[in-house]
């Protein structure tokens, strides 16, 4: 049992560590000035790919639960990421938005009845930290609307993640992922009409790849892998795996940009790897006390 789930973090572990190549390919392969519109094409297309794939729409309550989920895992969670990037200098969104591990686990105790670890928000208060080392500046400046921003789109997320435990659908996985990135695409979709206008005039292949990219592997994929997750694991154990996605970020600024690694940032690398592990700790089952047999009067059995 141990090994299985063991198996099924590393593989939920592989959305984080998705998600942190996103930052390169919209870097560099993406049109500038345009996340909203990267958004809406990162979840619209894979929802409806995923959607055409099992042939399965939502019934009953599943269609208004897909969109709370949508919006609150995908719609809002985008939009305010973005708002917190574009308002906040490098680094500060990223460690502001290292706290969901902590708001999960506030939730998991209200709305799952999860008992609270100590260690465990040791454990998350050690990946802020460690996060803050590996990407903040020492000249960095706050705004306070970026602040906001960052601090809702950890919270909206949290919420998502709590929810999609409490509420598991009947459907196959794939048919739910789709539900919930075509509903979070939708909500995106006039937001990022009104904000940054239609698309683009021209696409380049470089654009086309990063979109392709964004959709099948940084969406569908990466999502697909991260609610087959929180199906099987606890919120809490899944949330904290998404301290990887900083991480790998600074790992290919460093593999791929050229961009230097400082001491700070191989301690906080160590400090988040470090809380990610200590967080997936498991006690071991006390054994039960041997009860002593209790002696058998010798009149028993006799009438």
């Amino acid at each position: 049992m141990l090994n299985n789930r063991l198996a099924l973090l590393l593989v939920t572990a592989i959305t984080p560590m998705l998600w942190g190549t996103t930052y390169l390919v919209t870097t560099e392969l993406l049109p500038p000035h345009r996340p909203l519109l990267a958004a809406v094409i990162r979840a619209l297309p894979a929802g409806l790919l995923l959607i055409a794939i099992t042939r399965k729409l939502p019934q009953g309550v599943w269609w208004w639960r897909s969109l709370v989920l949508g919006t609150l895992n995908i719609g809002a969670f985008f939009a305010l990421l973005f708002v917190g990037a574009y308002r906040l200098p490098g680094g500060v969104a990223a460690t502001v938005g290292a706290i969901q591990p902590l708001v999960v686990m506030m939730l998991s105790t209200g709305l799952l009845k999860e008992r609270l670890s100590t260690r465990k928000v040791l454990a998350a208060i050690a990946g802020v930290f460690g996060v803050s080392l590996l990407v903040l500046r020492a000249d960095a400046r706050l705004d306070m609307v970026g602040v906001l921003a960052a601090v809702g789109g950890a919270v909206v997320m949290a919420l998502g993640v709590v929810l999609s435990k409490r509420w598991t659908s009947p459907a196959p996985l794939l048919a739910t992922t789709g539900w919930q990135l075509v509903a979070g695409g939708l909500v995106l979709l006039p937001v990022a009409y009104l904000v940054e206008g239609g698309l683009p005039a021209h696409l380049t292949l470089a654009n086309l790849g990063g979109y392709a990219y964004l959709t099948i592997i940084g969406s569908a994929l990466a999502y697909a892998l991260w609610f087959r997750g929180l199906r099987a694991l606890g919120p809490t154990d899944v949330t904290f795996l998404g301290l990887l996605s900083p991480v790998v970020a600074t790992l290919l600024g460093w593999l791929v940009l050229d961009q230097r690694l400082s001491t700070a940032q191989l301690i906080g690398g160590l400090i988040v790897l470090v809380a990610l592990v200590t967080a997936q700790l498991r006690r071991r089952p006390t054994k039960p006390a041997t009860a002593t047999p209790a002696l058998i009067p010798a009149t028993a059995g006799r009438c």
